[in-house]
């Protein structure tokens, strides 16, 4: 029995709440397997800078979100 996405989830629960989303944008831009093969580094500037810009966009709105429901 092979446990290998049981301990692929345990670590991710381990991730702080900006790495998760940094993880979960490059799942959405395609680019997780690229990361989880050769890492961050691998990334161009231009793939970089659109997960940057998404994680701002989505942390922007959860700002927004949150000072709605107040």
């Amino acid at each position: 029995m092979n446990n290998n996405g049981n301990s692929k989830e345990k670590l991710f629960d381990a991730l702080s709440p900006d790495q998760k989303m940094k993880l979960e944008i490059a799942e959405e831009l395609g680019l997780l397997e690229k990361v989880q093969k050769d890492g961050w580094k691998s990334l161009s500037p231009k793939e970089t800078g659109r997960i940057g810009g998404l994680m701002t966009k989505k942390k922007r709105e959860l700002k927004n979100k949150e000072n709605e429901n107040m």
